[in-house]
């Protein structure tokens, strides 16, 4: 027996900001939008999908969900990002800067090869080395 994995979960505190930021970060959708979650995904099956296999085959997705507390130690999971070898890494953490993340400071020695930032609400994410695959 297989369990697909369906979303990540991610708590906060305004759950539609967050949701529209990673959106706009990872180019997905909007795809449920309620005052308890909002969920984003790369593609969402317009259709029940009809096989087991297809169902596994079906991309993650991200859900955010309200608690009333702010962020308060380092996460214990967290997204890496990796952009593609034709793209401009700097450029791409310039951009994520200018729209609300920060630079954060983990413990990491200076000469690692990704980045780490916060997201709006602190949640750490790193952006890696561009990458091919």
């Amino acid at each position: 027996m297989a369990l697909r994995w369906y979303t990540t979960v991610i708590d906060c505190r305004d759950i539609h900001a967050q949701a529209r930021w990673w959106a706009e970060t990872l180019g997905w959708r909007l795809v449920v939008e309620t005052d308890e979650v909002a969920v984003i995904r790369a593609s969402m099956p317009e259709e029940t999908v009809p096989t087991l296999e297809a169902w596994l085959r079906t991309g993650q997705g991200l859900a955010f969900v309200p608690v009333p507390e702010g962020k308060s130690v380092k996460n214990r999971l967290h997204l890496d990002l990796a952009p593609h070898t034709s793209q401009d890494r700097d450029a791409e953490i310039a951009r994520l800067v200018e729209r609300g993340a920060t630079l954060a400071d983990v413990g990491q020695p200076s000469d690692v090869t990704w980045t780490v930032l916060s997201d709006p609400e602190g949640n750490e994410l790193c952006v890696l080395s561009a990458r091919a695959r």
